[in-house]
């Protein structure tokens, strides 16, 4: 599993009391409530994601045990099961001379048993990677590691290639066009490396797509507005309108209406993983009412008024 770290979570240090938690919980809370942010998709995972953090380090009990054992948090319990009855079995004799250490990805003791301890070390292998073998030979899976890929919302939109650095290693990886912001894809093994024959950990690499300052994007539906002079919104006329992919011509109606918004089919964002599948693009008119009048334009203005 990724390690989540609750503390980067709420913006807090490790050492915060119980009060800061409390603060910073409420503060964030407010800020990404889902009812507060109906037209942002990524606000409720991200609600979620304080509220998941909040109930652990709120909690004393739980945090103790998050800051023992890291992502495994809710194993501890079974983690000191297993070593308790490790070393019962050790007290009667009945536990074998090899010993295996097994540790956390973050370097925490978590039990000890012999390789034919009655499966004792099997359930740490399942989380930890295998028992190489030897005396006090020490064997744990790799750590997950954390990135963050910023994008550019037409960047986002094109299928291209990204290279990472990672523990001195190269990794090229292929960015789908579509991928939303906050969304997180995982490079199996591409982690830390796991000690003495265990697995290295994973590689989770999140999107980050900043506000764009032309379009919004809705899932795969783009957005934007357009300012149109008055007489252009009267009389009708041509416009010329940006989209992801350069700019189209459109044909603004007779008599059109401030707010007004047109649906461009098949120029918005492209759909993840469906090449060839587009969203639309909805571009709704501003009308600008012009200023800075001639006393001859008002006066045709009171004219019109008055007919």
């Amino acid at each position: 599993m990724a390690y989540i770290d609750y503390y980067n979570i709420l913006g807090i240090n490790k050492d915060a009391t119980q009060d800061e938690i409390k603060k910073a919980y409420r503060k964030l809370a407010r800020k990404y409530h889902p009812d507060l942010n109906p037209n942002d998709p990524t606000a409720k995972e991200k609600f979620q994601e304080i509220n998941e953090a909040n109930e652990v380090l709120s909690d004393p009990e739980k945090r103790k045990k998050y800051d023992a054992y890291g992502e495994n948090w809710k194993h501890a319990d079974e983690f000191e099961e297993q070593r308790k009855a490790y070393e019962e079995a050790q007290r009667q004799g009945n536990a074998s001379g090899r010993q295996t250490y097994w540790y956390s990805t973050d370097g925490t003791h978590f039990s000890h048993g012999g390789a034919n301890d009655s499966g004792f070390s099997d359930f740490f292998e399942e989380l930890f990677g295998h028992y190489s073998g030897g005396s006090k030979h020490y064997s744990y899976r790799g750590n997950d590691l954390q990135a963050e890929l910023q994008l550019s919302l037409q960047e986002a939109a094109v299928t291209h290639k990204q290279v990472f650095s990672i523990n001195g290693e190269n990794i090229r990886i292929t960015v789908p066009a579509g991928v939303e912001n906050g969304q997180v894809i995982k490079l199996k093994g591409h982690g830390g490396k796991g000690a003495n024959g265990a697995p290295n950990g994973d590689l989770y690499i999140t999107f980050v797509i900043p506000d764009d300052p032309v379009f919004k994007r809705k899932d795969s539906d783009l957005y934007t507005n357009v300012d149109i002079d008055l007489y252009t919104a009267v009389l009708g006329g041509d416009i010329t309108v940006n989209t992801l992919n350069g700019q189209v011509k459109l044909k603004v109606l007779a008599g059109t209406q401030n707010n007004t918004t047109v649906r461009l089919k098949g120029k918005g964002f492209p759909v993840y993983k469906n090449e060839g599948e587009y969203g639309d693009l909805m571009v709704t008119y501003h009308v600008i009412i012009p200023t800075n009048l001639t006393e001859q334009q008002k006066n045709l203005f009171r004219q019109l008024q008055q007919s």
